[in-house]
C-alpha cells in the first residue's frame, strides 16, 4: 500500500458512525502532504493501529499505554511508512509478542483523528488513526512491550468498564460485536 492506495482506500470509506465520517476528507486531504506519514509535520501526521481480536468475537486485545495512562488499541507512528497495514501489523507484533497475528480484510475497518497533548518532546498534535482488523490466537503468551504497563484480551462485555467513555474504542467493539458480525 501507498499514499494513493490509501488515499483510494479512504475516498471508497464508509461508515454507519456520524462521528467517523465526518473527518474522512481531512483524511483524504493529508494524504496530499510529503510529510503526512512523518512526526516532523508537527500539527498532524498517520498513524496505525490494529484492533485485535479473537476469532470468536469474544475478546480484544488491549495495551495500557505507558504514556498517556488509558487503555487503547495497540498501534504506532507511520515514521515514513506509507503502507499503513503493514505498519498496524508491525506495531501489533512489536506490542504483543504474538506471531499468530492474521489480517481480517485489507480495507480499513475504522479511522479516528484525536489530540495528543503536549508532552516534554513533542507540541499537542493530531493523529489520523487508520484501524485494521487483525484476529489472533487468544491463548498464546503475550509479551509486554516497554510502550505498555499491562497488555490483556479484554472481554467484550468489559471493555467498556476499562476504557470508558473513549468513543472510537466502543465503535471498534460495536463493529466487532456478536450482533454485528456477518459470518
Amino acid at each position: 500500500m501507498n499514499k494513493l492506495q490509501l488515499r483510494k482506500l479512504l475516498e471508497n470509506y464508509r461508515t454507519p458512525f456520524e462521528e467517523e465520517s465526518l473527518f474522512i476528507d481531512d483524511f483524504i486531504a493529508l494524504t496530499h502532504d510529503d510529510l503526512a506519514f512523518s512526526r516532523q509535520r508537527v500539527q498532524g501526521h498517520f498513524t496505525a493501529s490494529a484492533w485485535i481480536v479473537n476469532r470468536r468475537r469474544t475478546h480484544a486485545l488491549m495495551t495500557h499505554h505507558r504514556k498517556l495512562n488509558r487503555w487503547l488499541q495497540l498501534g504506532g507512528h507511520a515514521d515514513g511508512n506509507e503502507n499503513l497495514l503493514e505498519v498496524a501489523m508491525k506495531e501489533a507484533q512489536e506490542e504483543s509478542g504474538l506471531t499468530s497475528l492474521r489480517i481480517v480484510d485489507v480495507s480499513i475497518f475504522d479511522i479516528d483523528r484525536h489530540i495528543i497533548p503536549a508532552n516534554q518532546k513533542d507540541p499537542e498534535h493530531f493523529h489520523y488513526d487508520v484501524r485494521f482488523l487483525i484476529e489472533a490466537s487468544i491463548d498464546e503468551p503475550l509479551v509486554i512491550s516497554p510502550e505498555s504497563k499491562d497488555l490483556a484480551w479484554v472481554p467484550y462485555e468489559t471493555v467498556e468498564d476499562l476504557v470508558g467513555n473513549q468513543p472510537s474504542i466502543l465503535r471498534m467493539l460495536e463493529k466487532t460485536s456478536k450482533s454485528q458480525m456477518v459470518i
